[in-house]
């Protein structure tokens, strides 16, 4: 067998395991994944550790499992989800938009920092420019903190555990007794604000986009000067609950 017809059958089996995730089929351990694609278990782990290496997929560390991991996002896919997410809340993003006319982002958790998936600018000329791609630290940022407050218990606690809270401004919150009280208000409320925590004179609100599972998998969020922003914040709060939730239903929820 030539070098290249070896090449080609790597990538048909990375390919097809790839494809066995699915919304409802989220995890799988190695003998799960060769059963299903008919191949020995030493090869599909050595195709798990080298997605892994490049963050297209992710294991857990308790259960040893395997899901799709946030680069899958780069190459325009879903994760997690067998709709795709751009389209689901592209629609969502222009209305706020409009509505606020302020800067619009989507954000996913990785870890303790939040990832920027989707942006659309403000038409302002005093706006935020950001970059899709750019992350940030959660626990100073709206989205970090409504993506962590719809984390599990189990989950919140790994995220946790010996993490040295950074003061970002002096609005920051260091102290993981009063970020966790901060996470269980976001949770009730359903919606997360950040006030110059992550930058002295910006202000966001994130409401929770749900996939059909009714699992929180990204933050919608409308960002800008606080000082434009604050005097319209109850408003720009209810247009974000209400546009998270038209994204939420176009990935299938329902609540």
């Amino acid at each position: 067998m030539s070098d290249d017809r070896q090449v080609l059958s790597s990538v048909t089996n990375a390919a097809r395991l790839l494809k066995q995730f699915s919304a409802r089929e989220r995890e799988f351990g190695v003998s799960e994944l060769a059963r299903r694609l008919g191949l020995g278990k030493s090869t599909v782990h050595r195709l798990l550790v080298t997605l892994a290496e490049q963050h297209l997929v992710e294991q857990d560390e308790v259960s040893g499992k395997y899901r799709l991991g946030l680069a899958i996002y780069d190459l325009g896919a879903a994760v997690a989800t067998g709709l795709d997410l751009h389209e689901a809340v592209m629609p969502s993003m222009e209305q706020l938009r409009a509505a606020t006319g302020e800067t619009v982002q989507v954000a996913v958790l990785d870890g303790r920092e939040v990832v920027y998936i989707e942006r659309l600018d403000s038409p302002n000329t005093l706006r935020l420019f950001l970059e899709v791609g750019r992350r940030n630290w959660a626990h100073c940022t709206g989205t970090g903190k409504l993506l962590m407050a719809y984390l599990s218990s189990y989950e919140l606690d790994r995220v946790l555990e010996g993490w040295e809270l950074e003061a970002v401004t002096p609005h920051t919150i260091t102290d993981e007794s009063k970020l966790r009280k901060e996470l269980a208000k976001v949770r009730s409320q359903g919606f997360a604000q950040n006030l110059g925590e992550s930058e002295v004179g910006v202000l966001s609100v994130s409401g929770p986009i749900r996939d059909i599972t009714g699992r929180v998998r990204a933050a919608l969020s409308v960002a800008g000067p606080q000082q434009r922003m604050e005097p319209l914040l109850d408003k720009i709060t209810l247009a974000v609950q209400e546009m998270a939730a038209v994204a939420s239903r176009r990935l299938g929820w329902r609540s």
